[in-house]
């Protein structure tokens, strides 16, 4: 439960939300920190905290490429909070999440908004 906590927490703000929506669209190559700073049109040093938020909640990973470090969305994680909220919230009973699977196995990308 802790960490599915940790996880909603960072991803309850703004541009920290944007920077793993951007790093799941560019899975498995990622980003440098720099492309992610760019894309979302945040300074470095913002985008730096936000980054950090993300990797002690488990969400991204970074690897250090030459000069570079690029970030990668962690979704072994992220699959294994969903997997968390569909045992718990449903309480045992697999009828009550089934209508949620198809969704979760839809390749279509959510609106911009959601």
């Amino acid at each position: 439960m802790k960490n599915a906590i940790e996880r909603f927490a960072a991803l309850s703000q703004e541009t920290r939300l944007k920077a793993f929506r951007l790093l799941v669209q560019h899975e498995p190559d990622g980003l440098p920190a720099g492309e992610i700073a760019r894309q979302l049109s945040v300074p470095h040093n913002t985008l730096s905290a936000h980054l950090s938020v993300l990797s002690q909640a488990g969400l991204v990973i970074s690897q250090r490429q030459s000069r570079s470090i690029i970030y990668r969305a962690d979704l072994s994680h992220m699959r294994e909070t969903i997997e968390f909220l569909a045992r718990d919230c449903c309480g045992g009973h697999a009828e009550v999440c089934e209508s949620l699977l198809p969704a979760l196995d839809d390749s279509s990308p959510l609106p911009n908004n959601q």
